[in-house]
């Protein structure tokens, strides 16, 4: 990209209205309670013919550095500190507050180019901002109404105005490999399934990893600790984390997009909106993840919200790897590790043999083994076997273990192909698919799994039947 953006200003002035309006998608968390965000959140924006990053920030407040708060205000000066020119954005309804002034002089001592952005001048009343926004001597203030679209124009004759044509217009790399515009499918289809040459695993295409679990189990820490800065927002409080923050990672010359999400808590517990919402991001992250780590507090693991959060991941046919977190608060590490792998074989039957890591994101112990577990999970859930080594194994189970006969007629089973990856999806031909008992559906997936090597990830299995050339033709008589 050509240029950086950052947008500063105090809390509740439409900063992410107005990321979210650049961005042309709704990725910021909006609402109308002030300090909604914390972490700072970097996109590819568009404003008309202008290609750059923009940059949404936390609410700047005057706090100490110990606070939550405080910490907020250092990842939003870490933001001004990144940034080619800062939106400085002011409310025009409420005008100029005390706060206002005092962050105007830190923008300014920044050395940065500034736009003055006068947001909410739609309002009635909003003229009067306006005036009293000269007095901060940045500029003259420029009308927008992000919710509505209003004063996009103006922002963009600002911008070149402030950074210059030649900045502007420069050459830019275009990142057009965008997360949220891929469309969500369960498994992929293969061209061709009857194909015995089976293509290998491809380790340099890029891999987006969700990290999720429950309030406070340390997902931000570990993946502070994984890029080895302090990218997002950590602390002793629970729930610091609202939206689902990505950050790009390179980790042994592999692109790796990382998703920081919201912890989350059972359904009967949330009442604000405000988490209902950060919970609905978390869960699309999810979606557009490949592998998701779920992250459980080593001291109170298996909580009931941890097999549901676990249950949905299988269920979306994302690759689930487990990292038990805070392992340096673990007093008997060899007898509580064997404990927890018993726990996760028999809670989690429907992804026997799941990778399970013991972690500690506050000393780094463990991450490169966790990392090492995420790419043996990514290989087996990018895995295809061909339609030839699986009808010499179903062979050997009808063999040994032949369907069972419901109500007087035998089963027949056919032959079996794989239709899809990213989970492997297999379709069984047989006779009468209604009527085939779940119990022996198990049996087939367990034993596929065994036979071909595809430990914990999600198996899918549809049954088919062919079509009676004679269905619905009348008896001749």
């Amino acid at each position: 990209m050509s240029f950086k953006v950052a947008i500063i200003g105090r809390p509740n002035v439409g900063k992410s209205t107005l990321f979210n309006r650049l961005v042309g998608k709704k990725l910021a968390l909006v609402d109308d309670t002030p300090g909604v965000t914390r972490d700072r959140r970097v996109h590819a924006a568009k404003l008309y013919d202008l290609h750059f990053d923009v940059i949404d920030t936390a609410g700047f407040e005057d706090a100490s550095a110990s606070t939550l708060p405080g910490r907020m205000r250092a990842q939003t000066e870490i933001a001004i500190r990144e940034a080619d020119l800062i939106f400085f954005t002011i409310d025009a309804k409420s005008g100029l507050l005390p706060d206002d002034r005092t962050f105007a002089e830190v923008v300014r001592k920044s050395g940065k180019p500034v736009v003055l952005v006068a947001n909410k001048a739609e309002a009635r009343g909003a003229q009067g901002g306006m005036l009293e926004a000269w007095e901060l001597g940045l500029g003259e203030p420029i009308p927008v109404s992000a919710e509505h679209g209003q004063g996009m124009p103006d922002l963009r004759d600002a911008v070149v105005a402030a950074l210059g044509e030649d900045r502007v217009f420069g050459e830019g790399d275009e990142d057009d490999e965008e997360i949220a515009a891929s469309e969500v499918l369960i498994g992929e289809d293969i061209a061709d399934p009857d194909a015995e040459d089976v293509p290998a695993y491809d380790d340099t295409k890029p891999m987006r990893i969700a990290v999720v679990g429950r309030p406070n189990a340390g997902k931000s820490t570990m993946i502070n600790a994984l890029i080895g800065e302090e990218r997002l927002l950590t602390g002793p409080e629970a729930g610091i984390t609202r939206d689902s923050i990505s950050v790009d990672w390179d980790w042994r010359g592999r692109r790796i997009k990382l998703f920081d999400t919201a912890g989350m808590r059972r359904k009967a517990r949330i009442h604000e909106k405000l988490e209902v919402m950060s919970v609905q991001d978390g869960l699309r992250a999810i979606r557009f993840a490949e592998i998701v780590i779920i992250v459980l507090d080593a001291t109170i693991p298996f909580e009931k919200q941890d097999l549901q959060i676990a249950d949905l991941i299988i269920r979306e046919g994302r690759a689930p790897v487990i990292a038990f977190n805070k392992w340096d608060l673990i007093d008997n590490p060899q007898e509580m590790l064997a404990e927890l792998r018993e726990k996760t074989e028999r809670l989690l039957p429907q992804v026997r043999g799941i990778q399970a890591v013991p972690v500690s994101a506050e000393t780094g112990r463990g991450l490169d083994k966790l990392m090492d577990a995420v790419l043996k999970t990514h290989k087996v859930w990018n895995s295809r076997v061909s339609t030839g080594r699986l009808n010499r194994w179903l062979e050997a189970i009808l063999a040994h273990h032949p369907p069972p006969a419901v109500a007087g007629r035998r089963l027949k089973v056919k032959y079996v192909t794989q239709a899809k990856t990213r989970p492997p999806g297999f379709v069984v031909q047989c006779s009468r698919p209604e009527a085939m008992p779940q119990s022996y559906v198990r049996y087939l997936s367990n034993s596929l799994r065994e036979a071909f090597d595809l430990p914990g990830v999600p198996i899918r299995m549809a049954l088919r039947t062919s079509d009676n050339p004679f269905a619905g033709r009348a008896k001749k008589r």
